[in-house]
């Protein structure tokens, strides 16, 4: 067992640290998948109004980034016609401007506005009989891409080219983690793990002055298990030994084939999960490129030929302590 652990301790989160806080657990299902919660609670910590508050603040983001749902804002700017300049709110518009921030430093390895292509594969709401034919798939590509948006950040608006559809799955579930923990701390909870289907993020510490630990996703036993403490960190996994190939390169509409595996820390879940997005595209040798070059922890798993090839990122290995 490897671990690995940040280079800094926020001592100010530590104020209110308490030996004797209880730990309280709680859960439910969300965005296709569940979520869960361990806290340390804090004095006069109610249970109730924060399980309402949690499930509130979720169904709010459903509501806006859901491709499953026709009415969300999402769905009604897909069907919006030619033209359009759509109102988005203030959480669509913070996803929607990271998202374009990340697909314009990746060459759109990473890519919100390929909606089309996702429900061609059948990777969207509407089931297909099959792959798409080449015909399908070219009428997809032409209408996706990021670079048929505009997007005005200071009016908070964003405009329908006509036919482009988006998809925030590579986003929406690191936001929404992201999301929960503003809420908590809002609500005087500072010491927690927070988890949406696999992406998360850990602040504070446990009553029993241990970091949050958290065991990366390794979907082989070729390579060894890797722990990390999570403290005032996310992180995020993408791959395809879960759903199968269902990560699409933007830039040839096509799933991709080598990515088994890639886990992203960063202090934020949303970034973390659209940069493990993003280089689970990539090809092996650049993403080793990439994420060396945006200083990004990173551990990846690689098919190679019949075996795996596992990488871990310079910023990654600086965490790594022996047990």
């Amino acid at each position: 067992m490897r671990l690995a652990v940040p280079l800094e301790i926020d001592r100010e989160v530590l104020a209110d640290w308490r030996q004797d806080a209880p730990i309280v657990e709680m859960g439910g299902e969300t965005m296709g998948t569940s979520w869960r919660l361990r806290l340390a609670a804090p004095d006069g910590f109610d249970r109730g109004s924060t399980l309402g508050a949690i499930e509130a603040r979720l169904e709010d983001i459903l509501a806006q980034m859901s491709h499953w749902r026709a009415d969300s804002v999402l769905g009604r700017f897909n069907r919006a016609a030619p033209g359009v300049w759509m109102d988005l709110p203030p959480d669509f518009a913070a996803v929607m401007t990271a998202a374009l921030a990340v697909a314009d430093i990746t060459g759109s390895a990473f890519d919100p506005a390929i909606g089309a292509l996702v429900d061609a594969w059948g990777f969207g709401p509407v089931p297909t009989d099959g792959p798409p034919g080449a015909d399908d798939l070219a009428k997809a590509r032409a209408l996706s891409g990021r670079h048929r948006l505009t997007l005005d950040p200071e009016g908070r608006r964003l405009l329908q080219p006509g036919g482009l559809r988006l998809d925030l799955s590579g986003i929406a579930k690191g936001y929404a983690v992201d999301a929960l923990a503003a809420l908590l701390r809002g609500r005087g909870c500072n010491h927690f793990l927070v988890e949406i289907g696999g992406e998360l993020v850990g602040a504070g510490m446990r009553p029993d002055g241990d970091p949050w630990w958290v065991d990366l996703e390794t979907p082989t036993a070729a390579v060894p298990a890797f722990r990390i403490a999570l403290h005032q960190l996310g992180v995020a996994t993408s791959g395809d030994y879960v759903r199968g190939r269902h990560t699409i390169d933007p830039r040839t509409g096509r799933p991709v084939e080598h990515a088994l595996s890639v886990s992203v820390l960063h202090p934020s879940a949303m970034l973390a999960d659209a940069w493990a997005t993003a280089l689970t595209v990539e090809a092996p040798p650049a993403l080793r490129a990439l994420a060396t070059a945006r200083n990004l922890a990173v551990r990846a798993i690689f098919r190679i030929g019949e075996g795996f090839e596992e990488w871990i990122s310079p910023a990654l290995g600086r965490l790594v302590v022996e047990p």
